[in-house]
């Protein structure tokens, strides 16, 4: 989806924000000096709340706490009609902190704090009680129960609120470019998706040339020539505008935060610093190498790529093995390799499409030959490739004889050890990343045990990392065919794109808030950070003390927990706020 976003946003990118209309707001009011007037909704969320609670009585009771103006009971809080009527009631009431006790935050705290700051208040003057969720829900069978713990969520809040800060919303500028780290097909079409919507890009590839592991290929498994396609992208790239390579060049160091990177390139010779706004991660992959069945040791012993690169060792065999899940599916690369099956059945056409009499076998673990690409598999069967299924207890063996290699294997339908004469064996070997350890850790992003890079969420967020700003695409994420590749490189271009689009951006204000005067510079705080959003940095006269980058930061709150000195606190949860909740709940 994202993919096709991206080829949406290349048509319409002279259109871009022509039609866009931004929301204003009434000025907020100063609030700080003023006596907590807390304004109190109690939503009956149609008969999930009111049917399993009283809500009368939940209403009523918080008329009785400390700082409360205002108390209504709703049949939908989150109906437009309230909404309307919570912005009159906050202006004729003069309510300076908002409780609403409905359902789960997650899903409507952003629309009540709108709410609120459309009635000049400022929206972290503002609480939840998730009086749905966590009490009726939960205690359906018991109103006494439900009430009662609902009256207790309510007080929490109330709480909570009286000691609620305004907040300011924090605003950084964008550069406007990209930094694409890998020059394969991925990191390519990455950097072209961009280019092609007025952004400028900047490839950094660590050899020689542009292409990566699509140099080894010629075939997809549906018939295109690679080679061609990959010169005329190479060419379409060098020649861009707004594209610019760097070739035999790695990153040496990078800095700063989304829209608002600074990052060292450098080569043999020199070194440069590149400003962008987002950083797409395109490192690539590549096969592996291996020391089984007598690979390096006999010329007849091949990888699947090999063949690629080398189609004449084709010409005159006759019999031909394929063995599957070579250094994968076991227990140093658990993983599945994805296009292995695919790669093998399709030589395997090949060589039965040119010599109909020679001998093709497939010995496999599991054929995974997924989506239309099992219209292969059947070719393939149909052809005359036999298929022989084995286990990692009883591995293929190969041995050297006079003429040629014999492959042994134990077939399970026949139950019966077979003895294979090959001229040729061709090993489908694992696909594994490139080293991207120093990477990794200097962007701080997340590494899974075969040293694969992990997006946010495979679902929500599936070419994107925690850290904001920051993409992936291609091998370097997991193996992947070459049109799935493209697809990603276009999706993390798009998702780019929603960064570089803006000339500013807003960072949410519930970030750690450092004190430099209780701070002694230990560094533990950086430390524990997963999103490099604190730093050290010297002080005249005091040395080194933390600095809170806004911008990176999640509001995770490790670094507070961690402060020996308790000079960190995190803004909207502060020790104070989440103590007078604690207290008011025992």
């Amino acid at each position: 989806a994202s993919a096709a976003a991206c080829s949406a946003g290349i048509s319409l990118a002279s259109a871009r924000g022509t039609l866009v209309q931004k929301k204003t707001f009434p000025a907020e009011t100063e609030v700080t000096s003023q006596t907590p007037r807390i304004g109190v909704f109690v939503c009956n969320c149609g008969t999930n709340i009111g049917g399993f609670a009283d809500v009368p009585a939940i209403a009523e009771y918080a008329k009785s706490l400390p700082n409360v103006a205002y108390v209504e009971e709703n049949l939908f809080t989150c109906s437009q009609d309230t909404q309307d009527k919570m912005v009159e009631v906050i202006r004729e009431h003069d309510l300076n902190r908002i409780v609403v006790a409905a359902c789960t935050p997650r899903t409507h705290e952003p629309l009540f704090q709108e709410t609120v700051r459309n009635a000049s208040l400022n929206p972290y003057l503002f609480e939840m009680a998730n009086i749905r969720n966590q009490c009726t829900w939960v205690h359906s069978n018991d109103k006494k129960i439900a009430t009662e713990k609902s009256k207790d969520l309510v007080r929490m809040a109330i709480s909570r609120a009286s000691l609620l800060d305004p907040i300011s919303e924090l605003t950084v500028g964008i550069q406007k470019s990209a930094l694409v780290i890998g020059g394969g097909v991925a990191g390519m079409n990455a950097a072209l998706s961009l280019a092609n919507q007025g952004y400028p890009a900047t490839i950094v590839e660590k050899s020689s040339e542009l292409g990566g592991a699509a140099k080894d290929l010629h075939q997809t498994w549906s018939g295109q020539n690679i080679p061609q396609y990959l010169d005329e992208l190479v060419k379409t790239v060098q020649k861009h505008s707004a594209i610019e390579v760097m070739l035999d060049s790695e990153i040496s160091n990078s800095s700063g935060f989304v829209g608002n990177f600074e990052t060292q390139v450098s080569n043999h010779s020199s070194s440069t610093t590149v400003q962008h706004g987002v950083t797409i991660v395109a490192t690539g992959g590549q096969a592996t190498d291996t020391n089984e069945y007598l690979y390096g040791k006999n010329l007849n012993v091949t990888r699947w790529h090999d063949l690629e690169n080398n189609p004449e060792k084709l010409k005159n065999a006759t019999n031909v093995v394929f063995i599957q899940c070579v250094g994968s599916r076991d227990d140093q690369r658990p993983y599945c390799s994805r296009i292995c099956c695919t790669a093998s059945i399709s030589q395997s056409i090949s060589i039965k499409q040119k010599n109909p009499d020679a001998s093709v076998f497939i010995l496999y673990r599991d054929i995974r030959t997924f989506g239309e690409r099992e219209l292969l598999y059947k070719k393939a069967r149909e052809l005359g490739v036999i298929f022989i299924r084995y286990s990692l207890e009883r591995k293929p063996v190969i041995t050297e004889v006079e003429n040629g290699l014999e492959v042994g294997i134990f077939d399970p339908v026949l139950q019966k050890n077979l003895i294979i004469q090959a001229d040729l064996v061709n090993l489908a070997t694992a696909i594994e990343p490139t080293d991207n350890a120093k990477l990794a850790a200097m962007y701080k992003l997340p590494l899974n045990a075969e040293n694969f890079l992990m997006e946010a969420h495979a679902k929500l967020r599936p070419v994107e990392f925690a850290t904001d700003g920051i993409f992936l695409c291609g091998l370097a994420h997991y193996p992947k065919s070459l049109d799935e590749s493209i697809a990603q490189a276009m999706a993390a271009a798009s998702r780019a794109t929603t960064v570089l689009a803006k000339d500013s951006i807003q960072i949410s204000p519930l970030v750690s808030k450092i004190d430099t005067e209780k701070c002694i510079g230990c560094g533990l705080c950086e430390e524990v950070c997963a999103f490099g959003a604190i730093a050290l940095e010297e002080v005249e006269g005091k040395g080194f003390r933390a600095k809170n980058i806004s911008a990176s930061c999640k509001g995770c709150g490790m670094c507070a927990s961690s402060c020996p000195q308790q000079a960190i606190d995190m803004l909207h949860f502060k020790d104070k706020q989440i103590v007078a909740s604690v207290c008011a709940a025992v």
